[in-house]
């Protein structure tokens, strides 16, 4: 471990730093954003050597982690032109970045043999020699943070944005109470005008009188309230059981909704919808070439390890809650998985993992990205500029079954995309909380 004397004078400087708030990054914080620094204003932020030694092992890896700590050595290498990183280097932010060694330690608690424990004694380090500075540490890792309060740092998550609590998150759907006669007008044009006009584009609207009800979605473009699609037979053998799903259909039928989200528990028919209209839509309708499943690639537990076979056999058993739905929705039994391997063989349904999504372009094709509360809110933009003219995206997803673990209820990729597209005109959400799949299912979810 260096210490402070034995430095040489040119680069001391990173000590007293050139603000009073004094930021600690940590090695989950850059693998989930590669380039944080422009939420920082005014501030000294501090990459520990250990953190380099640990973002240099990740820099081999093909998924989003090894994307970012790639960037962020480039960043840092490009860095390197405009001064010393001891020194600190001035960002485009108006903070400084400083890349230190690791601070030497005067707690005997902390065993140094550890990273963690080596970056929380530069939070300490600092702290200890900088007495009037705002000494904080930024990290995604929960029991990190817990230490780091142990020791008096104050510590929080990294968030680029304020996201809202999972519970505040937008619903796509509204409840107003309306007069008698208007729910009778509603009810025999299939329009309606109403006086409140603070909607978001293409919220669904729950009407009600007393004990009547009747569904609608808000247009933009007209200013009121349209009744929403409902089909005379069932989409691909499909028919909605609840009043979300009927939402759920009503924005997936909708080819001017280019965007929709589906939000909910498991059994709910998040998926199975998508899917259903996808099918209905691609092979019965053509609207659309074909029709593209994607999920990301993330164990339930402890992961198995590597699978034997080609890279179809190595991917089935991640993709097979995708076939299973689709057999379902061309019937029982052999004849049905055969039909569905035909409509793959023939290109008109894909089914592959999300990693090979990055630099393709996708025109007119219809987009299902499955279990997408596992995203983080870079991949997901990375899914929606894929999008190519014509080309429809629905993203799945249940907040309360999350596996990837640089995101939690309220900074994934699902949710951080609810809120951004519930001001756009072209997208659509929905968030359903009824289970369907069967009472064992609904009960589970609910008590478990």
């Amino acid at each position: 471990m260096l210490s402070i004397s034995d430095m040489d004078k040119d680069k001391k400087s990173f000590i007293s730093g050139k603000f009073t708030k004094k930021i600690v990054l940590d090695t989950s914080t850059l693998l989930y954003d590669a380039l944080p620094f422009k939420i920082f204003d005014s501030a000294d932020i501090y990459i520990p050597f250990s953190v380099l030694e640990e973002i240099d092992s990740f820099k081999r890896d093909m998924g989003e982690k090894g994307r970012n700590a790639r960037q962020f050595n480039r960043f840092l290498d490009d860095l390197r032109g405009k001064g010393s990183l001891t020194q600190g280097v001035a960002l485009e932010s108006g903070s400084y970045l400083f890349v230190c060694m690791d601070l030497p330690s005067s707690v005997p608690e902390l065993d140094v043999s550890k990273v963690d424990h080596r970056i929380l004694a530069t939070a300490l380090y600092l702290k200890k020699h900088n007495p009037s500075a705002q000494v904080e540490l930024v990290t995604k890792d929960i029991n990190l943070r817990i230490k780091a309060d142990v020791f008096g740092i104050p510590a929080r998550d990294y968030e680029p944005e304020q996201s809202p609590d999972f519970e505040d998150l937008y619903t796509g759907v509204r409840h107003i109470n309306v007069e008698e006669s208007q729910l009778q007008l509603f009810r025999d044009k299939r329009i309606l005008s109403v006086e409140d006009n603070k909607f978001y584009p293409n919220q669904y609207i729950v009407l009600s009188h007393e004990n009547e009800k009747a569904i609608g979605r808000y247009d933009q473009e007209k200013s009121k309230i349209v009744s929403v699609c409902q089909p005379p037979e069932p989409v691909w053998g499909v028919h909605p059981r609840n009043r979300e799903q009927n939402f759920a259909l009503d924005a997936l039928m909708n080819d001017d909704l280019m965007f929709v989200s589906l939000l909910g528990k498991a059994g709910t028919g998040k998926t199975l919808l998508a899917l259903a209209v996808g099918l209905y839509k691609t092979l019965e309708e053509n609207s659309f070439q074909k029709l593209l499943v994607s999920r990301p690639v993330f164990p339930m537990g402890r992961d198995i390890g590597y699978l034997p076979g080609d890279i179809e056999q190595k991917l089935n058993p991640w993709m097979q809650p995708i076939f299973d739905s689709i057999e379902f929705l061309m019937g029982l039994g052999k004849k049905a998985s055969r039909l569905a391997q035909d409509l793959m063989n023939q290109g008109l349904v894909n089914i592959e993992p999300l990693a090979y999504i990055r630099g393709r372009s996708i025109p007119n094709q219809y987009l299902i990205v499955d279990e997408a509360q596992n995203l983080t809110p870079h991949e997901i933009k990375t899914v929606l500029t894929r999008a190519g003219q014509g080309t429809k995206v629905i993203l799945t997803g249940d907040c309360y079954q999350i596996d990837n673990p640089y995101v939690d209820s309220s900074n994934n990729g699902l949710t951080f995309s609810v809120e951004k597209f519930k001001f756009a005109p072209l997208s659509a959400h929905v968030t359903l909380t009824k289970g369907e799949r069967s009472e064992l299912a609904e009960l589970a979810a609910n008590i478990l």
